[in-house]
């Protein structure tokens, strides 16, 4: 097995470079073999199509190289030239006049702009390349090039894909993947409330940031990165699991034949996923405080003397954050599992209980089974929301209860998602904020691909077919 996953990954190597020799290939090729207006077109975008009659084609070229011209010139190239340094001079006071000098956060952000421009115009030069070769072995064919109006009509017939697509890819790369490199640039950085631009500039520290988060002295914070991650884990383990297999008991008790007044069960549990949920966590945070609801009924009744510290005692508050979090979480739960276990056949509880099966032995053995294999990414889905469950654990706790021998403010309940919130909003230190995504996207996706290939469902599709 081994043999063969080093075999696959030498294959995926070779081809990598295959592809990227075959591309140099083509470059070569077409000008080698392309005429004069090919030739030029390797400088001037779209000139062959436009002297070939593909005005349509060839304007769009070059329209794409004016504007990446006209960015990188008058405004991009400002900012790349600095992207080394992230700027030298920062803005003063000169008597009662302010001196602007340079703006590292800009500088960042529209110098990686500025190489996302440089990728985009070189990926476009190559269609130019390879729309000059195919015109040139069309007319060589003796064919005819195809009208600027059968060109423009096919934008909403066969290329239609294109164009529907068009928007929203330039869309996530510039809302989603800009700011994720953004945010892992910013690791490297020292950009933090002592480091605002354009006052005092920020620079390039290496990893000098990760090395402070693995480490363990009094001037790193390895220790309660190593807390917060942990408490994360087991918050996701339980909060998955607890709220799989209860709302799934739920969801089977309802169903028993025995039980009445199905759809009004059923009701009650769902409307407790229409109230907003901040509404009920908010509540229940002041239901569960010292001076709540239960603390003082459980005082007024003589059950207890003094209150039980909920939100103040680090153990009982990630428990009481647990607890809380099924109240939320079977009802959801449970309205899946009502729809699956109406899909499994009969026929099957029938044979198991003439074969002497017990209620337990039909669960074990062909509940469980079908659930885990349905909902086997679902329950991933729900795993890695919970690694991220931003709003139970601050709306309950805000991270709470606090103590000094935890480093960045982290409190006892926070998970990696909420320390990280705490850090950029309330701190401004952002240069560990980054830090602390970017282990928090490590995490998430190292159980994701581990776990997902471990599947039933993945790895025996066809097993409930």
């Amino acid at each position: 097995m081994k043999h063969s996953a080093a075999k696959r990954k030498k294959n995926v190597i070779a081809s990598f470079f295959e592809s990227i020799g075959q591309i140099f290939k083509n470059i070569g090729v077409t000008f080698v073999e392309g005429d004069i207006k090919t030739k030029l077109s390797f400088l001037i975008f779209g000139l062959g199509p436009i002297l070939r009659g593909q005005v349509l084609i060839g304007a769009a070229l070059l329209l794409l190289e004016a504007l990446f011209f006209c960015y990188m010139f008058g405004f991009g190239w400002q900012y790349l030239s600095k992207i080394t340094t992230l700027g030298t001079v920062a803005t003063q006071k000169v008597g009662r006049k302010t001196v602007y000098g340079d703006n590292s956060f800009l500088i960042l952000l529209f110098g990686v702009l500025s190489i996302f421009a440089i990728i985009a115009i070189l990926v476009i030069w190559y269609l130019n390349i390879q729309e000059n070769r195919k015109e040139e072995l069309l007319l060589k064919e003796g064919k005819r090039l195809p009208s600027n109006r059968t060109v423009f009509l096919s934008l909403f017939d066969k290329n239609f894909d294109k164009t529907l697509l068009a928007l929203p890819v330039t869309g996530i790369f510039v809302f989603t993947v800009l700011p994720i490199v953004f945010m892992i640039l910013v690791a490297f950085t020292n950009y933090d409330k002592n480091h605002q631009s354009p006052t005092n500039l920020f620079t390039w520290v290496g990893l000098e940031n990760f090395k402070n988060l693995v480490s363990f002295g009094k001037t790193g914070i390895g220790g309660t990165f190593v807390q917060v991650l942990a408490w994360t884990l087991v918050w996701a383990f339980f909060a998955t699991f607890i709220d799989y297999f209860l709302g799934l008991a739920v969801a089977m008790l309802i169903n028993k034949k025995e039980i009445k007044f199905k759809k009004l069960w059923r009701t009650i549990l769902v409307m407790t996923i229409a109230v907003p949920q901040f509404v009920s966590l908010l509540y229940v945070m002041k239901m569960f405080a010292n001076d709540g609801l239960i603390n003082g009924y459980l005082i007024k009744w003589g059950i207890i003397d003094s209150y039980i510290p909920f939100w103040t005692d680090p153990m009982l508050a990630r428990i009481t954050i647990i607890v809380v979090n099924i109240w939320i979480g079977i009802p959801y739960m449970m309205l899946i599992a009502t729809g699956l276990l109406m899909n499994i056949p009969e026929d099957l509880y029938e044979s198991a209980r003439i074969d002497g099966a017990s209620g337990w032995q039909m669960f074990r053995s062909i509940t469980l089974p079908y659930m885990l294999f349905v909902t086997g990414p679902f329950l991933l889905t729900q795993f890695t929301g919970n690694l991220n469950n931003f709003n139970v654990i601050y709306l309950l706790t805000q991270g709470k209860p606090q103590s000094m021998s935890l480093a960045e403010k982290a409190g006892y309940s926070d998970l990696l998602v909420t320390w990280l919130y705490k850090m950029t909003v309330n701190d401004t230190n952002y240069k560990m904020a980054a830090v602390i995504g970017i282990m928090v996207f490590v995490v998430t996706a190292v159980i994701t691909l581990v776990v997902y290939n471990m599947l039933p469902s993945v790895k025996d599709e066809e097993g409930f077919q």
